[in-house]
């Protein structure tokens, strides 16, 4: 597998670089890693890197972007936070890798049986983690089907929540980042939300949060993603 370069990554397009990570994840659930020479990619990168997505994931540690899409050294930006929430820190990260670094996706990765998740429906308050929990809140509220033991002892209920979760935060990289929004505008980013299935493998990319503006799709408008 060749290291991305500077003219590499510019070929790749926002619906490639979707692509190319649902490539990555199936040969991870199949055992069949793609050959690379990591010290070579090592040699490869050392005077710059151009990374093709940003995966905003969880900090749980079955979910490294990395092995989970199949991807080297230089190949895509992981930013790592617990509930895979939205913050300004988060938000000038995601700039820098799309505006600066020429990124082409950004994926919102929640997963199953999540713990920030877990926590946030059985509302537990500890030190710095409850300020962090409270960001995961709305996606708790927003949660209307399940009627009884709305906490974390029911999987349905955390599942449902850890959707809404990633949906939000797809919403927020728009509504707070006006480069970011600009950028799906004119089809130089896309933004997508998707799930990773801890006892599986897959990722499950939610086809209902999908901000791609594909060539022929010229009515597309980031002001969709207000609804």
């Amino acid at each position: 597998m060749k290291t991305l370069n500077k003219e590499r990554q510019a070929s790749i397009t926002p619906r490639i670089a979707l692509n190319l990570l649902k490539e990555g994840n199936a040969r991870f659930i199949f055992n069949l890693s793609a050959n690379r020479n990591l010290l070579q990619q090592v040699n490869d990168t050392r005077n710059g890197q151009w990374p093709f997505a940003t995966i905003l994931s969880c900090i749980d540690s079955r979910t490294s972007a990395e092995l989970i899409f199949d991807q080297g050294l230089g190949d895509i930006f992981s930013v790592r936070i617990a509930g895979n929430i939205v913050n300004t820190d988060i938000l000038g990260s995601m700039e820098f890798a799309c505006k600066i670094a020429q990124s082409k996706l950004i994926v919102v990765l929640g997963h199953t049986k999540c713990g920030a998740v877990k926590g946030a429906c059985d509302h537990v308050e500890m030190g710095n983690l409850t300020e962090l929990l409270s960001k995961l809140q709305p996606a708790v509220y927003q949660e209307k089907e399940t009627i009884e033991n709305r906490n974390s002892s029911n999987s349905i209920f955390v599942e449902n929540v850890a959707v809404l979760n990633v949906k939000r935060s797809v919403k927020a990289l728009l509504e707070r980042s006006y480069i970011l929004e600009q950028m799906v505008e004119n089809g130089e980013i896309g933004i997508v939300g998707a799930m990773y299935n801890v006892e599986t493998g897959k990722v499950e990319f939610l086809q209902d949060v999908q901000y791609i503006k594909d060539e022929e799709n010229t009515t597309f408008s980031v002001a969709e993603l207000r609804h």
